[in-house]
């Protein structure tokens, strides 16, 4: 083999050489750049996730409601909607997921996404004469199945700087449903008073605030031992704890001890509502 033949098969082998180092060294680097978007990505995450399942405020999200009591304006909001986003709703909605995880043992029937339980920051001035645009207060409620656009019996807690609000039973009920509740007292009011009456809810709740009728609603017998049950317009029972309350770590458990007591006063009440509810019309063999 000539010297000249030799040289070129020793550059050809070189260039080779080369090729391979530069396709080795890009395929580590394409390797590393996917192995630092993983990390950036796991990291990221659970960041997010570790923020998002804190199921309690930070005296962050007191002190904003605070100033909304001061300045229930919009520019003033605008401003602190971010502080609002990180320090009440996101929270919020972590503490509505930890108790709905807890309701599939004691109240079944009213897990729904976290995202319709949580009432919205906004008030509806529509048709009052209080324009103030927002509320001082974060409030959850937890609807029976089926009855999300109707009031039914359910559980609520809200949170001000005035106090944490505890409360479960049928507020604001329809007619329909009114109605279906005074009847199924007639018949049931011995069993739900034993549900009233039971030691820890007697020490933990205030019983049946609101409004009630002076007189017997109009086709019930006045002398009948449920008439001081039939009277009352709203059944439902609630407590108020220090507003620090929502500070602590425990703050879900505290809800769900409190909900757990009342779920069988919550489920007495839907019974009658759930029995009255019209029935869908079956189209089709289709449900």
């Amino acid at each position: 083999m000539s010297t000249e033949a030799q040289m070129n098969r020793f550059a050809f082998g070189i260039r080779y050489g080369l090729d391979s180092v530069v396709a080795c060294l890009r395929w580590i680097a394409s390797k590393a750049a996917v192995f630092r978007d993983t990390l950036l990505f796991a990291m990221v995450t659970k960041l997010k996730t570790a923020t998002a399942t804190l199921p309690y405020l930070r005296p962050e999200g007191l002190k904003l409601l605070k100033g909304l009591e001061k300045h229930n304006d919009r520019e003033w909001f605008n401003e602190r909607k971010a502080v609002y986003e990180a320090e009440l709703k996101e929270p919020m909605l972590a503490i509505i997921r930890k108790i709905t995880d807890a309701m599939l043992e004691f109240a079944p029937n009213h897990v729904r996404p976290a995202e319709k339980s949580l009432f919205r920051i906004y008030r509806d001035t529509r048709f009052s004469n209080n324009k103030l645009p927002y509320k001082t207060h974060v409030a959850a409620w937890w609807s029976h199945m089926g009855m999300e656009k109707t009031s039914g019996a359910g559980y609520y807690f809200q949170v001000s700087p005035k106090g944490v609000v505890i409360a479960a039973g049928a507020y604001m009920p329809e007619k329909e449903q009114l109605a279906a509740i005074r009847n199924w007292l007639l018949e049931n009011h011995v069993s739900f008073r034993k549900l009233l009456d039971r030691p820890a809810v007697k020490k933990t709740f205030k019983e049946f605030e609101g409004e009630a009728l002076t007189r017997p609603p109009k086709g019930y017998p006045a002398d009948h031992p449920a008439m001081d049950l039939i009277k009352y317009k709203q059944w439902g029972l609630s407590t108020t704890l220090p507003a620090e309350t929502a500070l602590d770590v425990n703050f879900a458990q505290t809800l769900i001890k409190h909900f757990k007591l009342l779920a069988p006063v919550v489920d007495a009440l839907n019974t009658p509502i759930a029995e009255s509810a019209p029935k869908r019309k079956v189209m089709f063999g289709l449900h």
